[in-house]
């Protein structure tokens, strides 16, 4: 893991030096805002291990790694727009530090920087493939985020459905991130898309995860409340497998608690989670989680580059994978 915070420290710096305090105010103040809020910086890590992966001065990475930043962060403040989220990462959103008109003008821009990045890749020769890649990923992120919201208000949402929204809205960028600093480094393609093929697999079973933890995590482990999913109503791969293989009775009380509002929201999530643990769903959700882990690492194993750099890039993946339940 070494080399992943060495990464993360380097993109930092380089973050530090690209502040937005231009005129109007209004307009930049919010995007330093919300570029400051911190977080993993995984997708910027990502983009310089895939650099790294087949050269050694990952530096010259370092605008793609912050083309990529800045596009997450942009997906963040229309995502909290669209679903009136009023906290991101412990403080107050775009938004609503800002104003609505702040969020979407502010999120314009970060979406035009983020291809003003893109351009300052100092291998130019490989320019016209990273601008095709990002596209390709920028269009992918919205469309899984168009279903997501298509979902809330359908019943008859499928698993295979659900994973293929959860690739593209948070896959899609993993895996992308990976697939932009190979393309900068020169790789060949076969590498890139292998390595993207890990990024998007370890990606479906990050989300995997992260449904298991919302609903059987531990809060103080996690760092935040668990059966936030449940209360939202919210049609995770817990809930949709449990409606696939639950008996008519257990079915029927899953779909009534998970169509329905209420003012006790313990008493909700306590109903919910016993039918889930009664079905057997978090071994289930494991169990699928795994299986994309190892199409991941096969990807991974696949790749010709140093082994010792991709053992740096399969412990990164490992890590995000043992949070503590």
């Amino acid at each position: 893991m070494q080399m992943s915070s060495q990464f993360q420290n380097a993109f930092e710096q380089y973050l530090e030096g690209q502040p937005f305090h231009f005129q109007p105010r209004g307009l930049y103040e919010p995007i330093g805002y919300i570029m400051g809020l911190g977080g993993k910086r995984l997708r910027p890590v990502l983009v310089l291990m895939g650099y790294h992966l087949f050269r050694d001065d990952y530096e010259k990475a370092l605008p793609l790694a912050m083309a990529a930043e800045i596009f997450h962060n942009f997906t963040l403040v229309h995502d909290d727009i669209m679903d009136q989220a009023p906290l991101r990462r412990g403080k107050p959103t775009v938004h609503h530090q800002y104003g609505l008109n702040a969020g979407i003008l502010s999120g314009d821009a970060m979406l035009i920087y983020a291809y003003e990045f893109l351009r300052r890749v100092e291998n130019q020769a490989a320019l016209s493939a990273l601008l095709q890649a990002f596209n390709r990923v920028a269009v992918e992120v919205c469309e899984g985020q168009q279903y997501d919201i298509d979902f809330e208000k359908r019943q008859d949402v499928s698993i295979p459905e659900y994973l293929r929204m959860i690739e593209l809205k948070t896959a899609a960028l993993i895996g992308g991130s990976l697939e932009l600093g190979a393309i900068a480094a020169g790789a060949a393609g076969r590498e890139v898309e292998n390595l993207a093929g890990f990024g998007r697999n370890i990606g479906i079973a990050f989300q995997l995860q992260d449904d298991i933890l919302d609903t059987f995590g531990e809060a103080e482990k996690v760092g935040k409340k668990t059966g936030g999913d449940i209360v939202q109503n919210k049609k995770t791969f817990l809930i949709l497998k449990a409606l696939e293989i639950a008996g008519p009775e257990d079915r029927k009380a899953l779909a009534r608690h998970m169509s329905s509002s209420t003012d006790n929201e313990a008493e909700k999530i306590e109903a919910v989670t016993a039918i889930l643990r009664s079905l057997n769903i978090p071994t289930l959700a494991a169990e699928v989680m795994e299986s994309y882990r190892e199409q991941a690492f096969n990807h991974l194993q696949a790749v010709q580059a140093p082994e010792g750099r991709k053992e740096e890039l399969r412990q990164l993946a490992l890590s995000l994978m043992q949070r503590q339940a």
